[in-house]
């Protein structure tokens, strides 16, 4: 391509794209970082779209979704740009003159967020169906430089994400998946690469819908997310003419049996998928993107500025045995404790029927559990005289196989195939596209809480009813689960519309359904079950990588048998995000008490700067088993610090902190008053240097410039 050929630019002082067009009017993304960047080689760029269908393959076989026949064959029809608020938007209008299809991509990008959003909507302009069998929501074939010694400094990045033990990422060099390829075929595409799929309901089972790419010599990095609330996602990395690229999907028919047929006049849309960008910073600097455009992206709640305390009574508490008698002395020490809602988890609608698991679905109080003329609500009022904000557990989208309501909704308001309702462990699955299915629900919801007054809803799912639901004939389960899906998060937003000032928490086994669809609603996520506080330190110094702090729930829960140490350690684990109360309060020593007060005093001091503070990792992104973890958030004029010595270390550690370089500070112990932690600071090096005499010990500090002109 020479210079003659049309180049159109779009984007903000962060983040800048070019988009060529080939002779044909084929476009191309041949560059996105920072403005006045040298130009990638547009000859290495793909498509703005790649799209598979029946009969229209790839020019290339193997196990990747680019080099698409439709693909190749969009022209370049118009684009337009315009700004919407803080909000920068380029919609391409494209077309395939054999096919018929049109494509719309929409890139969007928040001011001076070095982070692009796409979506890609198809219509059948033609007079036959299309078939499709995968649609990319982002392509970009422009990660790196045109050389060989950008793919051998190129690390992959991606989290694996069990039940226990969420939000692990991993970092190994592309050249593990991509080696370098000489001989016959000049510049080799191969067949395969690294790629990762998500499956079934949990959109987070196994992997997050995450993934990154960086340089391990400049920094320069990316960091992407697929915006998708369950069923299929994909998301492939490797090396294309000497380039690295990276293409995201929803669900694919060879990875999840789906396929969605396009009708003449038809229109289909894609999960959205957003791609950050630090030029020099590594992976830090682009999660600190990626959380303000979450900020950015985000439905507006009071909930994101408040931060309230919140006590729930599951974790190492009743364990999904609460009734009057339990419930009372908890509400109590909550108070005392500061917390500002009490949230009932499981069990509460239990009664005397053989066990709740398979019989949910009413929404019913259990009157053995909760006796007398009041019930449930005796409970509810406590907590309000309390000065507490009452809270429930749900698992809305499942109905036991022994519920009444199992038999009273018609069979298709479940999940079915071949015409069989769907049964995973002994329950049904609703499909939120029936009338029935919703309409049940909202009456749920305006009973809980339009009635009764509840004012945070814990909203869980706990089982993966496998590839999805055909609700017609010709319907492949993944496009009902894709549909599914989206009714789900329409049937969230009708929720949040009809009770502004309700906060909901996205629960799912811990952390299997863990994405920015469902974040983008819900305020709050869990981030495990995970009941020892010694593995919960990874679990909880990562959870920023894929939730913004102020929504990322971790539980603190001291027990009476642990030791000061313990106690401090569990709840220093949630001061640099949401705390999750729980534990035997009423049963601890005065001295243990006294340690989970002043934790609960200290972030309510600092929790007004955490929904402005964005996350760095001064010892790199936890391993499962390292003996040191830390964790910093920093605003412009603070620096957050809560670190972790586990078992099996030296008692001294060395941090890094390159926002504060050459920035004279004073470092101060908040949490716990009474720790020994030793700390010094180095300017030129930005290096602290912090002493934790026993193990396993934790201590948040709190670092603030000295200079008032400092950064």
């Amino acid at each position: 391509m020479t210079e003659e050929h049309a180049t159109f630019p779009w984007g903000h002082e962060a983040l800048h794209l070019d988009i060529a067009l080939d002779d044909d009017g084929s476009p191309r993304l041949t560059h996105l970082g920072l403005p006045g960047e040298a130009h990638r080689i547009p000859g290495a760029s793909l498509p703005l779209v790649e799209v598979t269908a029946t009969g229209h393959g790839r020019g290339w076989s193997g196990d990747r979704l680019i080099d698409t026949d439709l693909g190749r064959r969009l022209r370049h029809r118009s684009h337009r740009a315009t700004r919407d608020g803080d909000w920068h938007t380029l919609t391409v209008h494209l077309h395939d003159p054999e096919t018929g299809l049109a494509a719309e991509v929409t890139y969007r990008s928040p001011d001076g967020v070095p982070v692009l959003r796409s979506e890609v909507t198809l219509r059948n302009e033609g007079q036959t169906a299309l078939h499709l069998e995968s649609v990319s929501s982002l392509a970009v074939g422009c990660l790196t430089p045109q050389d060989p010694a950008a793919i051998d400094a190129a690390d992959l990045l991606w989290a694996e994400n069990d039940w226990l033990a969420e939000c692990r990422w991993q970092r190994q060099p592309m050249r593990v998946t991509t080696p370098a390829r000489n001989g016959r075929v000049s510049r080799a595409h191969g067949r395969a690469g690294f790629t990762l799929n998500g499956q079934g309901t949990w959109s987070s089972c196994g992997r997050l819908p995450m993934g990154g790419l960086t340089d391990r010599h400049t920094g320069r990095t990316w960091v992407w997310q697929i915006e998708h609330s369950g069923g299929g996602w994909r998301w492939e990395c490797a090396e294309h003419e000497e380039v690295a690229y990276a293409a995201l999907f929803g669900p694919t028919d060879t990875h999840h049996g789906w396929r969605h047929s396009l009708e003449p006049g038809a229109v289909f849309r894609t999960v959205p998928a957003a791609l950050s960008f630090s030029a020099d910073g590594g992976p830090d600097a682009a999660f600190a993107a990626l959380t303000r455009y979450r900020r950015a992206q985000r439905r507006p709640h009071a909930d994101h500025q408040r931060l309230p305390v919140i006590f729930n009574d599951y974790m190492n508490c009743l364990m999904g045995d609460p009734t009057t008698e339990r419930l009372l002395p908890h509400i109590d020490a909550a108070a005392d404790a500061g917390a500002e809602y009490f949230v009932i988890d499981a069990g509460w609608y239990d009664g005397d029927n053989g066990g709740w698991w398979d019989s949910v679905g009413a929404w019913e109080p259990a009157a053995s559990r909760f006796p007398g003329t009041r019930g449930i609500h005796e409970v509810l009022d406590r907590i309000r005289e309390r000065g507490m904000v009452p809270g429930l557990w749900l698992e809305p989208e499942v109905i036991g196989v022994r519920s009444p309501i199992a038999k009273s909704l018609p069979d298709a308001a479940f999940f079915r195939r071949d015409g069989a309702r769907v049964t995973e462990a002994g329950r049904h699955h609703l499909d939120l596209r029936h009338p029935a299915a919703r309409a049940h629900l909202d009456q749920v919801v305006d009973r809980l809480v339009g009635e009764w007054g509840v004012g945070y809803l814990k909203l869980d799912h706990n089982i993966d009813p496998g590839s999805g639901t055909s609700a017609h004939p010709g319907e492949t389960p993944g496009a009902g689960l894709l549909g599914h899906n989206r009714a789900h998060l329409d049937w969230l937003d009708g929720v949040l519309d009809r009770y502004p000032h309700l906060v909901v928490e996205n629960c799912s086994s811990g952390g299997m359904r863990w994405d920015h669809a469902l974040l983008s609603r819900m305020q709050l996520q869990s981030t495990s079950d995970q009941q020892n506080l010694h593995l919960y330190a990874p679990i909880a110094a990562s959870a920023p990588t894929a939730v913004t702090p102020e929504q990322g729930a971790v539980w603190a829960y001291p027990q009476p048998e642990d030791s000061l140490d313990e106690v401090a350690f569990t709840m220093a684990n949630a001061l640099l995000g949401r705390i999750h109360l729980s534990g035997r309060i009423p049963e601890l020593q005065p001295e243990a008490r006294a340690l989970v007060w002043e934790a609960v005093a200290v972030y309510k001091a600092i929790r007004a700067d955490l929904p402005q503070a964005v996350p760095s990792w001064p010892l790199d992104l936890p391993a499962w088993d390292d003996p040191w973890i830390a964790l910093a958030l920093h605003t412009p004029a603070t620096t957050y610090l809560t670190a972790w010595r586990r078992p099996g270390t030296d008692a001294t550690a060395t941090l890094h902190l390159p926002h504060l370089r050459d920035t004279a500070a004073r470092v101060e112990v908040l949490y716990p008053s009474v720790s020994r932690a030793l700390a010094a600071w180095t300017p030129g090096t930005a290096e602290l240097s912090l002493t934790l005499p026993t193990a396993p010990s934790a201590v948040l500090l709190r670092i603030t410039p000295t200079d008032p002109g400092a950064p």
